[in-house]
């Protein structure tokens, strides 16, 4: 029964999460976090930082991790083939339609309204994963609850990542050393 709750939990979020992966996110942690609880948002939050720094797209790190905790390597298998098999079919039927229609203006007009829904689950995703850094959850949202030293952080990621144009990679390492030496030094 665990197969196949993984399998259609990932099928839909194969089947919905236009846009790319940072679009996906609102939609893996509905599906894992709030539906199913396979994940608390913490290891949610631990999910998305691991699913960035390992190769492959979000959505398909995310399931082979989540199969994994929940029903080992069979459950990976599982969730992994959910979360793909929407976009192999619908990337077939799309390429064979667009390169038949690609010059209709109507099209590119579609084309072209799906960029701000996109946009938008972007940064819903990145507003719920910045909440829990700082905060924790959405209801605990306070001055007096906000972790400083994580917030100084994202602050310093912002600024070398913008301003700097530090390579993304070298500043996610960067974030876990000053993070991991906080932590020492408060012990």
């Amino acid at each position: 029964m665990i197969y196949l709750e993984l399998f259609w939990g990932f099928l839909k979020i194969g089947l919905f999460s236009f846009g790319g992966g940072y679009a996906a996110m609102p939609l893996i942690q509905e599906q894992v976090v709030s539906m199913h609880n396979w994940l608390s948002m913490a290891e949610f939050t631990d999910l998305i930082t691991i699913s960035q720094m390992t190769p492959g797209p979000i959505a398909i790190n995310s399931a082979t991790f989540v199969g994994i905790k929940i029903a080992g390597i069979p459950g990976a298998l599982v969730s992994t083939a959910g979360c793909i098999l929407p976009s192999c079919i619908i990337v077939l039927m799309i390429a064979k339609l667009y390169m038949k229609y690609r010059g209709m203006h109507m099209l590119q007009g579609i084309l072209n309204s799906l960029r701000p829904a996109v946009v938008a689950m972007i940064a819903s995703a990145g507003i719920s994963v910045l909440i829990t850094a700082l905060w924790g959850s959405a209801e605990l949202i306070s001055l007096a609850g906000t972790n400083w030293i994580l917030a100084a952080i994202f602050v310093l990621c912002v600024v070398l990542l913008r301003k700097f144009r530090m390579n993304p990679i070298l500043v996610m390492v960067l974030a876990g050393v000053v993070k991991a030496g906080v932590s020492v030094l408060s012990l």
